[in-house]
């Protein structure tokens, strides 16, 4: 065993630390996320003021969320592959965010992540982030 310090490549490379679109499967994880995102808002009556915010068939709906947050968490830039810059402001303008709105669509992504069994503390993180996001796109009052 030697007394020598640790040289720079003993240190882990901050550059492959996994990113949280590794920690949740890749694109096959997080498409099963997004999934039962939407199941649950077509499934549970507590999600239904957002539930009504979607078109009939929430297909579009899917591919949209998954390409997204595939690269938000740090994979392949689907969205901005297909669409451009996101826009997620200007993109839900047409539709009435309030607080009700914004906290149906966090508790409904809170409870699939937990249901995908999310690892507790990057499910803590996410739901941080998606929680600044959401309320940022509030457009209405209460």
């Amino acid at each position: 065993m030697s007394d020598a310090p640790a040289t720079t490549t003993d240190a882990p490379d901050p550059t492959t630390a996994p990113t949280p679109f590794d920690r949740l499967g890749g694109e096959a994880g997080v498409r099963a996320l997004v999934d039962r995102f939407y199941d649950l808002m077509d499934l549970e009556p507590a999600y239904a003021g957002i539930r009504a915010l979607h078109p009939t068939t929430l297909e579009a709906s899917r591919d949209k969320l998954h390409w997204f947050l595939c690269g938000w968490l740090g994979g392949p830039p689907l969205y901005v592959q297909r669409f451009g810059h996101p826009r997620l402001r200007a993109r839900h303008l047409p539709y009435p965010i309030g607080t009700a709105e914004r906290d149906q669509w966090l508790a409904c992504m809170r409870q699939a992540m937990h249901e995908q069994g999310v690892d507790p503390a990057l499910a803590q993180r996410l739901a941080a982030a998606f929680a600044d996001t959401a309320d940022w796109m509030r457009n209405r009052a209460g």
